[in-house]
This record gives C-alpha cells, structure tokens and sequence, in this order.
C-alpha cells in the first residue's frame, strides 16, 4: 500500500496552519479543477488526490491521528522494516462511520452508484474509512453534498490614454454569453497597476463564492507629457526675448492652462516646478504629483537684414 504525505502534495510545512493549508489547497484547486483542465486525466488524479490530502488535513481529528500513524511509520523505515511487514490492525478505520456534525463518510460503493467514479485511495480508506475527496454525504438525507469551491480569478489588459489615467474612465467588458459589466478605472492609476473587481471572475463550484477580476492597466504614451510617477513633465516654449528680458508664457496642464513667470536671464533646458498639477494619487484622487515644465528657447527664424543688423550690432556691444 503507498503511504501518502499529504504535507507533500499539499506542498506545505507540517507545522502549517489551518490558513495555510487552506490557501494551499484553493490554489492547487483551481490550477487542477476538471473544469479547467476537461479531458485531462493526470490532472482528474492530481485534483483528485488534493482533495484527499485536504479533507485530512482541514480535519483536526484526521490530522491528529494521520500524524501518529506518521511518526510511527517514519520510524518503523528507520528500523529498517519492510512496508510489507508494516502492522496495519492498529490504524484498521471502518467504512461508513457516522461522523460528527451530522456528516459520516460515502463508501467506496456509494461512490460509485453515485458519481460512477474511485473514491479515496486504499491508504486513506485503511485510516478513515471509504470516501471520496471533495464530498460527503447528509447524515440525515442520504444526499451528496460537493465541497464548495471558490472560482477562479480572472485577469484582462486594458490599455487607457492618459486622460483617462488622469480623470478615471470606464471599460465595458463583455463575457462569453453575452454578460457584460462596466468595469471602472479610478483616477491615478499607472502602467502595471491591477484593479480589483471583486465576484466578477470565474464561478464558484457547488455553491463556492465566485473568483474575482484583475484588470492590469497600461497607460499610453501621451505626445505632450512624461510621466514620472504622479509627476509630469513637459516642454514648454519660450521665445528668445522673453528668455532674456523675462515675462510669462502660457503653460497647459493636463486640467488647465496656467501662467509661468519667466525671470530675465532664463537658459534654455531650466527646469520649473508647479506644485499640484501632476497626476492624482491612486486612492487619494485629492492630492496630487507635480508638473515640470522644461524651458525650451526659441531662437527667432528668417532674420530680416535689419533683424540681423541689430543682433550683430548687439554681439559688436558684448564683446
């Protein structure tokens, strides 16, 4: 007979907890669910044998006891004993046991007259009685009830522009059969960001709450700004007189335009700071980045001969 690790299919410590034995086995769970994976009889036994390993371990009576039986046969290969050899009478479990909670265990029997399917392997069955992983059955009405399975988690790419980003936007999502939601984006989100929509993924099994929906975002590039974080940054124009006898210029965030005092003397590429005109913050859309305005100087074109005069007479004055 093969002895079973359960902490080893379950990939867990056997000093696990119950939150981590049950995190475990949601997550093998729907990675070996047979809806998942139809048609694939490696991941029916795989699925199969997580939820033998699970009706265990979730059990703290079952644990208990498959832990003894543990230490024991642990011990029995140390010394050297043959599996055959093994005395099994001690951990004998009979078949069909009423259970606590108004619950006992289906046979093998049952098992099959009801599902048409193998139950539990011999290992489990020698310990704890006939069953089947994933089901047990009504004490009272005979009936089987599917343990309840969460649905698994969905994940959809949404690209958005950075107005979008900027003011929060919304996405209609259309699922097979016709379903559709609209999926909102709030303010502030960045590239790489993942929005949670809570019960919009896959269904749940036999009752189990339904799997959630992760929309991963990715902001566009945008022609006129850069983003750095919740901060932005832009170029802005300055004329070469403005850059040497200073004024203003207008300056367009990405929500209103504004004036940007310009001190006499300013050199092409400076750099000017305008506090809270950057991005909204992603869950504080009331504060937000910064905007950086980068001074490009703007050197006059087709110079009248008149023009050039005046500027050679100037270079004639600095020297």
């Amino acid at each position: 007979m093969e002895v079973k690790d359960y902490y080893k299919v379950l990939g867990i410590d056997r000093n696990a907890d119950q939150q981590e034995i049950r995190r475990a086995f949601r997550k093998l769970a729907r990675q070996y669910h047979p809806d998942v994976n139809p048609g694939d009889r490696v991941a029916e036994e795989r699925f199969k044998e997580i939820n033998e390993a699970y009706e265990v371990l979730s059990d703290p009576e079952k644990r208990e006891k498959y832990d003894r039986f543990g230490a024991q046969w642990r011990q029995f290969e140390r010394a050297g004993g043959r599996p055959e050899d093994f005395n099994w009478s001690q951990w004998q479990a009979g078949a069909g046991r009423p259970a606590g909670g108004g619950y006992r265990t289906v046979t093998p029997e049952e098992f099959e007259q009801m599902f048409g399917g193998a139950g539990f392997s011999d290992f489990f069955e020698t310990l704890f009685g006939g069953g089947m992983g994933g089901f047990r059955t009504d004490f009272g009405t005979g009936r089987a009830q599917a343990r309840p399975l969460s649905g698994r988690d969905i994940e959809h790419e949404v690209q958005i522009t950075l107005e979008e980003a900027f003011h929060g936007t919304t996405r209609a999502l259309q699922y097979e059969g016709g379903r559709e939601i609209q999926a909102r984006i709030p303010p502030g989100v960045r590239t790489g960001s993942r929005v949670r929509l809570r019960g919009q993924g896959q269904p749940g099994v036999a009752g189990g709450p339904p799997g959630d929906l992760y929309l991963r975002v990715e902001v566009l590039p945008h022609d006129r700004f850069e983003r750095e974080g919740d901060d932005l940054r832009t170029t802005v124009p300055v004329d070469l007189y403005v850059a040497i006898l200073g004024g203003s210029v207008p300056v367009n965030a990405l929500d209103r335009q504004v004036r940007l005092n310009i001190p006499a003397g300013t050199e092409n590429g400076q750099v000017f700071r305008l506090n809270g005109l950057g991005m909204p913050r992603l869950n504080d859309p009331g504060t937000r980045g910064d905007l950086y305005a980068v001074v490009s100087v703007q050197l006059p074109q087709n110079l009248t001969d008149r023009e050039r005069e005046l500027f050679e007479q100037l270079q004639g004055m600095r020297q």
